[in-house]
Formats: structure tokens, C-alpha cells, sequence
């Protein structure tokens, strides 16, 4: 029921921007405030750090620990106002903002350097899902799969443990945390997975999920998100 609802472009019925208040634009944020979003125009070419160094530059965590995944793609930074529609999306069942971010990511990420066969959303356990209602990850990748024409599978990717929230972990205590607690569902020999989610911050799940995925015989895992933090 929630993804047919989000499906159906709920930005594009706005008639005030999101975050002005003036006329709406084309997915619900004006042209104006579309021009402010942070973009996030240099960073790591792996892990997607905002760097200060040009593009295509390495962030001193990933010459020491090259990630599993091949890169990150990231629309954003998260900082203002992007960090404030995402906590309302992911947080506050504000499916319009969702709805409005993944069509203005859809646009800004697109065409990825390599083409993903697939793409997959870093999943949620039952509780947390039976809690919120919704995967925001999920939402973000059926939206995302239809601008880019990319098949979907939602349920690729199983979360089997319920581990601690994650916000005030340090990268080795994400890792240590999230250890074992992904499965996969099915053989992907040779595939080009695209994970999906919403927010990176040390890229401890991305890293996690991207094991497991190579360990079940893809050929390599790309990401895209809204935003990554600083």
C-alpha cells in the first residue's frame, strides 16, 4: 500500500514548495531552493567523503582500507535543507519529501559511471520495519529502478539480527556490529549489484552488505544515496 502510494509522484501534486512555501516546481521543491541543495561536487571517488581536493581524489580511509564496494554515489551532503526533508521522510512518514528527493536524485546521479544489472536496498529487520511502517531505502530504490529503467528486487538483501542503532558508533564498532547480521537470498553470479539507501556516514553497512553480496557471487556492488555526511 505505501509503495503505491509513493509510486504515484506525490511531489508532483504539490502545488507550494516544500521549503519556501512559494509556487512549486517540478517535484515539489522550487527552482530557487533546487539551486541551494548542497551538491556534493567533490568527493572520495570510493567512499564519497566531501573532499576539499578535485575530483576523483582518495580519502585517506580508503588508501588505507580500500572498501569492497566499487564507489558510492552520493546527490548530496547532508546538510541543510537536505539532512532536514530526510528526517522528515525517513522519520516523520513525509512520503512527499521522499518522493521529491529520490526524483531529484534520480536526475543528479544519473548516468552512473557502470550501469548496475540490478538494483537492491539495504534492508531493514521486521521490528524496526514493523515500527516505522515503511523501508525509506525501499522506496528510494523502486523510484530510482523506474526513472532509470533498472529492475528492482526489494527483497534481495535479508537483515537477521536486530542490531543497535547505529548514529553514535564508530566505524569499527558499526562493522563489529553489523557482522553477520545481512543474508542473501539468492545466487547472483556475475551480476553488477547497486545497493540503495538513504543516508552514508562511515559506510560500515554499505561495506557489510557489499561482502555478503560478493560472497554470493556478484561481480562487483556499486551504491547510490541521497546524501553523505562529512
Amino acid at each position: 500500500m505505501v509503495y503505491k502510494f509513493f509510486n504515484k509522484n506525490l511531489a508532483q501534486s504539490l502545488t507550494c514548495c516544500m521549503l519556501c512555501g512559494g509556487a512549486s516546481g517540478e517535484f515539489g521543491i522550487c527552482s530557487a531552493c533546487t539551486g541551494e541543495l548542497p551538491v556534493l561536487n567533490c568527493g572520495c571517488r570510493y567512499c564519497a567523503l566531501p573532499l576539499a581536493a578535485a575530483k576523483n581524489s582518495i580519502c585517506a580511509g580508503c588508501i588505507q582500507r580500500p572498501p569492497a564496494y566499487t564507489k558510492i554515489s552520493a546527490a548530496w551532503q547532508y546538510a541543510f535543507p537536505i539532512n532536514h526533508l530526510i528526517q522528515r521522510f525517513k522519520y516523520h512518514r513525509d512520503l512527499a519529501a521522499g518522493d521529491s528527493l529520490t526524483q531529484l536524485a534520480a536526475r543528479q546521479l544519473w548516468p552512473p559511471e557502470d550501469t548496475p544489472d540490478l538494483l537492491t536496498p539495504i534492508p531493514l529487520h521486521w521490528r524496526r520495519y514493523w515500527q516505522r511502517g515503511y523501508n525509506q531505502a525501499q522506496l528510494i530504490a523502486s523510484g530510482l529502478g523506474r526513472h532509470w529503467d533498472i529492475p528492482v528486487e526489494l527483497r534481495l538483501l535479508r537483515k537477521t539480527t536486530s542490531t543497535k542503532t547505529q548514529s553514535q558508533l564508530s566505524r569499527n564498532q558499526r562493522l563489529k556490529n553489523l557482522s553477520e547480521s545481512f543474508t542473501v537470498r539468492r545466487e547472483i553470479q556475475g551480476a553488477h549489484i547497486g545497493l540503495v539507501d538513504d543516508v552514508v556516514t562511515t559506510g560500515a553497512t554499505l561495506e557489510a552488505t557489499t561482502r555478503q553480496l560478493l560472497a554470493a557471487g556478484a561481480k562487483k556492488v556499486s551504491a547510490f544515496v541521497l546524501a553523505r555526511t562529512p
